[in-house]
């Protein structure tokens, strides 16, 4: 079964060069993936062959049963995303091929001249991955399946950015020229091909501008069938869309009466609006800039995988190391992880993208830290690449959009645990994860509401009654998740254009959280959370009905 898993995983590394270098694989790093239908087909095709030799294999170890798995689940959802023609309007304003095509060159190797080499074929070719996915969104577009305007209007206005004057591309040059392997004659092409790729950007921004835009649906939400489909393929398991939804609600009341008495330990007397204000305002409750985020983060991340190494958790070695950066201009606010590569040669690293503020408030700070950091996705990705003898090569390297309940959940159960550790030692950290709490069960209504044209309970927090659409959410984000009115926009066009990945945050946590509560139950006074948690881990990402299952057997 691993030699079967590790064929598949060839030919798809083959077949989707960029996701092979998001994966960590060498020997792709120069070539590009055809997004174009024909290349579809062509995966379609690809992904059935090996679906009909694994569901024909006998499994013979335990860990075969775990390989065969996570290689169906994975099959299944490729497979019924391309069929459904998904492909065709996979546009939004933060996980398409749109933006994948530019963030591919963040996890490149700039050390080599042979990484130098790769990122210059990359760049002078680009139009070739840029024009496939044109393709398939023409196709898309001429059959009436397409995008919504508001995603498409997001995605020229990255477009623009990609293209000008402060796009990543232009920056390539620069970095070549101060390094250590530098060479005259590869600096002319690169300072070439890096001007192409922002041309192919540009011309791609005009045609979604003046062609596809004009097409582009003027609706926002999937309805309920597409949304469960989507949703699905997030959680790695079917929930019922409206219970879950009036457990968003419950989730809200329950944080905001901790929220009021947190708020009360950091000022007494004063309102949660006057305390934001004040740890928003504060200039020695800020970062003065994001280089000093930087700083901040790093050593919260050292100091965290210092001292619970050994105590908490067994950390592998290659694990203890996580890079903290930021992230290039253009893209949507906030911060995300990228995972070591198979060989950890690649570390795993944050990426910062917090705007234009120059005072940043990081009560916020620390839980996100813990969330896409350590003890949050660094070493839940970490670990799973680190388990060579027990997960299939698949499973170990292969990051992507599916199993989201898993790795999410854990990362928001990260944030929950480091306070039950005392690593939000001041209020006001305890606050900024209450506060990222209450975003996430937002996410969890709004997501489900927007998609399924749903209004709020009559007895709801907020605005009750109303229908709850993109300026309900942008009003609930600002109001009462207390988000900047440019994040909150950023946040609702997201849920809007990724439909089913926003819940898989709360959703995953209830599940583990369930979970723990029933092996505690189960075990008494013989629980160890130590050894909880590396059973959990040791499964690497699975769909959350499975986890379920192998914690509880």
């Amino acid at each position: 079964m691993f030699a079967l898993a590790d064929a598949l995983l060839r030919d798809i590394a083959s077949l989707r060069p960029s996701s092979a270098t998001f994966w960590g694989i060498g020997g792709h790093d120069h070539a590009w993936d055809d997004f174009s239908p024909q290349g579809a087909s062509a995966v379609i095709a690809t992904l059935a062959h090996h679906k009909r030799q694994i569901d024909t294999a006998s499994c013979t170890h335990p860990r075969d049963h775990v390989a065969a798995s996570f290689a169906r689940d994975f099959l299944d959802v490729e497979l019924e995303r391309l069929r459904e023609g998904d492909h065709l309007a996979d546009l939004n304003h933060i996980a398409s091929p749109f933006q994948n095509i530019r963030m591919v060159f963040d996890v490149m190797n700039t050390s080599t001249r042979e990484g130098w080499q790769n990122i210059t074929e990359r760049l002078a070719t680009i139009d070739r991955a840029l024009g496939s996915y044109r393709e398939a969104l023409e196709e898309g577009r001429r059959n009436g399946n397409t995008a919504s305007r508001r995603q498409v209007d997001a995605v020229i206005e990255q477009g623009r950015v990609y293209a000008g004057e402060t796009s990543s591309f232009r920056a390539f040059p620069a970095t070549f020229a101060s390094g250590s392997v530098f060479d005259p004659s590869l600096a002319v092409r690169l300072d070439k091909a890096a001007a192409h790729a922002q041309r192919a950007y540009a011309e791609l921004t005009d045609y979604l501008e003046h062609t596809y835009r004009p097409s582009a649906m003027a609706t926002d939400g999937f309805g309920e069938e597409r949304y469960a489909r989507k949703a699905r393929s997030f959680l790695g398991m079917t929930i019922d869309l409206r219970d879950t939804f009036e457990w968003g609600w419950h989730e809200i009341r329950q944080i905001s009466e901790r929220m009021q008495i947190v708020a009360a330990q950091i000022k007494s007397g004063a309102s949660l609006d006057e305390v934001v204000t004040l740890l928003e305002s504060d200039p020695s409750r800020c970062a003065h800039g994001p280089d000093e985020l930087i700083r901040f983060v790093a050593e919260r991340q050292a100091r965290a995988v210092t001292e619970l190494d050994g105590v908490h958790f067994d950390i592998p070695h290659p694990v203890r190391s996580v890079e903290t950066k930021l992230a290039p201009a253009g893209g949507p606010l906030g911060a995300y992880y990228f995972p070591p590569s198979d060989d950890f040669s690649r570390p795993g690293t944050i990426w910062y993208s917090p705007g234009n503020e120059q005072l940043i408030p990081l009560y916020r700070e620390v839980s996100t830290a813990y969330h896409e950091g350590f003890p949050g996705h660094h070493l839940q990705l970490g670990v799973q690449v680190s388990l060579r003898d027990d997960l299939s090569r698949l499973h170990r390297v292969m990051i992507s959009d599916f199993q989201t309940g898993y790795a999410e959940g854990w990362a928001l159960y990260a944030e929950r645990l480091m306070d039950e550790l005392g690593y939000l030692e001041r209020p006001e950290y305890v606050l900024g994860m209450l506060a990222c709490q209450m975003m996430r069960a937002c996410r969890v209504v709004l997501d489900i509401g927007a998609h399924l044209g749903l209004r709020a309970p009559s007895d709801a927090a907020f605005r009750p009654g109303d229908l709850i659409d993109f300026d309900y959410g942008i009003d609930m984000l600002t109001r009462v998740a207390r988000m900047p009115p440019s994040h909150a926009a950023s946040e609702m066009t997201r849920y809007l254009g990724w439909p089913g990945q926003a819940i898989a945050y709360k959703v995953g946590e209830r599940i583990i959280l369930g979970v723990r509560d029933e092996v505690r139950h189960r075990q008494g006074n013989s629980f160890d959370m130590k050894r909880f948690h590396a059973s959990l881990l040791s499964t690497g990402a699975i769909g959350l009905g499975a986890l379920r299952k192998v914690l509880l057997a």
